[in-house]
C-alpha cells in the first residue's frame, strides 16, 4: 500500500476527501462487528453467553481506550516530521509506537488479575455470566499487545495521509474476526471462548497486516537507528503529548459517566431511551472523524513545515466538508430520526421516550462540529496542553449547565448540559487557535 503524499502547499478538497472517504467508511466496519458476534453467540440459545461476550468486551475496550492517546499523538508528530521532510524521524516515530503499544499490551497481560477483579466490582454480574466473561477475557488479553500497537500504526498511517491502508487494515481485522467466530462458534461449537478465541488471531494478524502496510518504513535503517529512537527530546515529547491527550481523554469520558449515571435516576424507560440516543452521537462522530483526521494530517504537515497559509486554508477546507457532513446528518436525524429509534428499540415507551428526545440530536451534529474539527486540528499542531485545558474548561461549564438545567427540565436539560459542553469545548479552542497560528509563524 503505497499513497502518494501530495506536496505540503496543496490543500485541494479531493486530497481531504480522499483521506476522509476511507475513515468513514472504516468506522461502518466497527458496530457492524458487535452485531455479528452478538448474532453468532445468540445462536446458542442462551442470554449468558450473550451477556458474558458484551460484558467481556466493554471491560477490555475500556482498557485498551486508555490507550487510544497513542493514535492521536503519532499522527500529529509523524505529520509534522513528514511536513518537515524529516523521513528518519517519521521511521523512528514507527518503531517507538510499536515498543509503546507492545509494553503496554504485556503490562496489561501482567496486571490482569487485579484488572478482572476490579472490573467486576465495577459492573457486577450473575455467577455464570462472569464465569463466561472471564474465561473470555482470559482468552483475549493475550492479544494486547497487538491491539495496542495497532492504535499506533493506525495513527502513523493517517499522518501520511494513507487512509485507504487503514481501510485495509481494518477491513482485516473485522473479516478475520467475523470468519473465526463463525467458524469457532457455529462449526467447532467452541461457545463464548470460541468468539474469544477469534478476535484474539483477529487483532494478532491486524498486527502483522499493518506492519505490512509499513514495509516501506523497515527497508530502510532509520527505523532501527536506536540513537535516535531513544533521543531523550524527542521522548519527552512523545510522554507529553499523549499524557495531556489522555487528560483530556479521561475528561471527556467522565462527562459522558455522568451523563449516564444521572439519567439512570430518571428511571429505566429514560435510560433505555438515552442509550438509543447516544447511538445518534456514535454515527456522528463515525462520520465527522474523517474530516478531522483529514485536518490532523494536513494541519500536522502544515506546522512541520512552518506554512501559516497552509495550516489555515487545511482547517478551512477540512471544516467546511464537516459542515457539509454535519446538516447532512442534522437533516437526516431530523427527517429519519423515529425510524431509527424503532430500529434500534422495540419497546413502544423506549420509542416514546425516546422521540421526545429526537430535537436535541438533530442539533447535535452542528452544534458539536467545532469540537471535532478544532481537535483535528490541535491534535496535528500537537498544542495537547490547549486541549487538555479546554476540555477542563468544557467539563466545568457542563458541570455547572447539569446542576442549574437538570432539577428544572430534567432528561431535557440533561442533553442540554451536554450539547453545552460540545460547544464550550469548540469556542475554547476556537479561540486558542491564533496562538496556534501564532507559534507557527514564529
Amino acid at each position: 500500500m503505497t499513497d502518494t503524499v501530495v506536496a505540503p502547499h496543496a490543500i485541494t478538497h479531493w486530497r481531504v476527501l480522499k483521506i476522509a472517504f476511507p475513515i468513514v467508511l472504516s468506522n461502518v466496519t466497527i458496530p457492524i462487528l458487535g452485531a455479528v458476534d452478538t448474532a453468532v453467540v445468540g445462536q446458542m440459545g442462551d442470554a449468558a453467553p450473550i451477556g458474558a461476550v458484551g460484558i467481556g468486551a466493554i471491560i477490555l475496550s475500556a482498557i485498551y481506550w486508555l490507550f487510544g492517546f497513542l493514535r492521536m499523538g503519532t499522527t500529529g508528530l509523524a505529520a509534522q516530521a513528514l511536513g518537515q521532510g524529516n523521513r528518519a524521524e517519521v521511521a523512528a516515530i514507527l518503531t517507538r509506537v510499536l515498543m509503546i503499544g507492545l509494553a503496554g499490551g504485556a503490562a496489561i497481560i501482567l496486571l490482569q488479575l487485579p484488572i478482572f477483579w476490579a472490573s467486576f466490582r465495577i459492573a457486577p454480574a450473575s455467577d455464570e455470566v462472569e464465569s463466561l466473561a472471564r474465561g473470555y477475557m482470559q482468552i483475549r488479553i493475550w492479544s494486547a499487545p497487538a491491539a495496542i500497537a495497532v492504535f499506533g500504526i493506525t495513527g502513523w498511517l493517517i499522518a501520511q495521509e494513507r487512509t485507504r491502508a487503514v481501510l485495509v487494515l481494518q477491513f482485516w481485522m473485522n473479516g478475520v474476526n467475523v470468519v473465526l467466530s463463525m467458524l469457532f462458534v457455529l462449526s467447532f461449537g467452541w461457545g463464548v471462548n470460541g468468539v474469544a478465541f477469534a478476535t484474539f488471531l483477529a487483532e494478532w494478524s491486524g498486527l502483522a497486516m499493518g506492519l505490512y502496510l509499513c514495509r516501506a518504513a523497515f527497508r530502510v535503517p532509520d527505523w532501527r537507528n536506536w540513537a535516535r529512537v531513544f533521543d531523550r527530546v524527542k521522548l519527552v515529547r512523545m510522554a507529553q503529548v499523549n499524557s495531556d491527550i489522555l487528560i483530556r481523554s479521561l475528561l471527556l469520558q467522565a462527562i459522558f459517566l455522568s451523563f449516564m449515571f444521572i439519567g439512570a435516576d430518571f428511571g429505566d424507560v429514560t435510560l433505555a431511551a438515552n442509550q438509543v440516543l447516544l447511538q445518534f452521537l456514535h454515527i456522528t462522530a463515525y462520520a465527522l472523524d474523517g474530516f478531522a483526521f483529514s485536518a490532523e494530517a494536513l494541519v500536522g504537515q502544515a506546522v512541520g513545515a512552518r506554512a501559516v497559509a497552509t495550516l489555515r486554508r487545511a482547517s478551512v477546507v477540512a471544516s467546511l466538508w464537516g459542515l457539509a457532513a454535519s446538516v447532512l446528518l442534522a437533516l437526516a436525524f431530523w427527517g429519519f430520526g423515529a425510524q431509527i429509534v424503532d430500529l434500534m428499540a422495540k419497546n413502544a415507551e423506549v420509542q416514546q421516550a425516546a422521540r421526545a428526545y429526537l430535537p436535541w440530536m438533530a442539533a447535535a451534529p452542528v452544534l458539536a462540529l467545532a469540537s471535532f474539527m478544532f481537535d483535528g486540528i490541535f491534535i496535528g499542531a500537537t498544542r495537547t496542553a490547549d486541549m487538555r485545558n479546554m476540555m477542563l474548561v468544557s467539563a466545568l461549564i457542563y458541570a455547572g449547565a447539569a446542576l442549574m438545567l437538570v432539577p428544572s427540565f430534567g432528561n431535557h436539560g440533561l442533553w442540554a448540559a451536554l450539547l453545552i459542553s460540545f460547544v464550550a469545548r469548540g469556542v475554547t479552542l476556537a479561540a486558542r487557535y491564533p496562538a496556534l497560528e501564532r507559534s507557527v509563524a514564529d
